[in-house]
């Protein structure tokens, strides 16, 4: 029997309630790892959704297994990735595999990344970093994710990029990210409770914030408003958000996300990987 073969024959006996069958199929099931996407993509007839929501469940435990394995830790913790960004880049794409649901077939958020990318060279060549400012927010290609802002999938970049949405540290890192692929500068700001980005533009310093559709405000005008903000605002504003920040700040909205849709494991899994970023 191939192994596609094999594997469908598994799926199809997943809805069965004999205890002694139901635990060897899902032991042969996690001997695939915590994504069959592929597999599954060459399987004879489609699963009914009773079955994809089964085999991702079986999954899961694959992929708490891969993302605490393959999680790279810095040696003095999340403050001393300084500017790599490829670290961070890594460890949003272990983050995005471990939420994504391990059966739909999607490419690595790098990839996604990538072509995000080159689609918007043109308009990056035309007017430079306002350009892609507009291509990506202005424009409605991607949005905040108002009506489900706690959804764990929010730090699902990979899941962002296909679906235009999340939240602002979400979109936020997706400008940066894109931004650092086309030689465009763009800072994160770690302003609590609302992360933006900060970029030059005609000769300004201006906030961005990716959430509510690239809106754009003059850091200069914001920070000449004594009476308005604190000395401790003013310093959020202008200082830049290194990779380590974005990644526990990141970590810590999932750990919040799952902790209200009452994911206890996974929340206590993230939570290790916040612990395990402690200098």
């Amino acid at each position: 029997m191939s192994s596609v073969a094999q594997f469908y024959s598994l799926v199809r006996l997943l809805d069965d309630d004999t205890p002694t069958v139901r635990d060897t199929v899902c032991e042969k099931l996690r001997e695939y790892g915590g994504d069959v996407s592929e597999v599954l993509a060459e399987c004879p007839h489609p699963l009914t959704d009773s079955e994809i929501g089964l085999l991702s469940d079986v999954l899961k435990p694959c992929r708490r297994d891969a993302l605490l394995v393959d999680w790279e830790v810095p040696f003095h913790g999340w403050r001393a990735m300084d500017d790599d960004w490829d670290h961070l880049e890594a460890c949003l794409r272990q983050i995005s595999d471990f939420l994504h649901d391990g059966v739909s077939l999607r490419p690595p958020l790098s990839d996604l990344l990538d072509l995000l990318a080159e689609e918007a060279r043109e308009a990056c060549d035309e007017a430079g970093i306002d350009g892609l400012r507009m291509y990506l927010f202005e424009s409605g290609k991607f949005k905040g994710n108002h009506e489900h802002y706690h959804d764990p999938r929010n730090s699902d970049l990979a899941w962002a990029v296909q679906e235009g949405k999340s939240n602002p540290i979400g979109l936020a890192t997706i400008f940066i990210l894109v931004a650092q692929r086309l030689d465009l500068e763009v800072d994160g700001v770690n302003f609590p409770g609302h992360f933006l980005c900060r970029v030059e533009h005609g000769g300004q310093q201006l906030l961005v914030d990716c959430f509510n559709s690239g809106r754009m405000h003059d850091l200069n005008d914001i920070l000449t408003r004594q009476d308005e903000i604190d000395d401790t605002i003013a310093r959020a504003l202008s200082a830049t958000a290194t990779p380590g920040e974005i990644l526990i700040r990141t970590l810590r909205n999932l750990e919040v996300s799952l902790q209200r849709q009452e994911e206890t494991e996974d929340a206590a899994l993230i939570h290790r990987l916040v612990e395990s970023l402690k200098p």
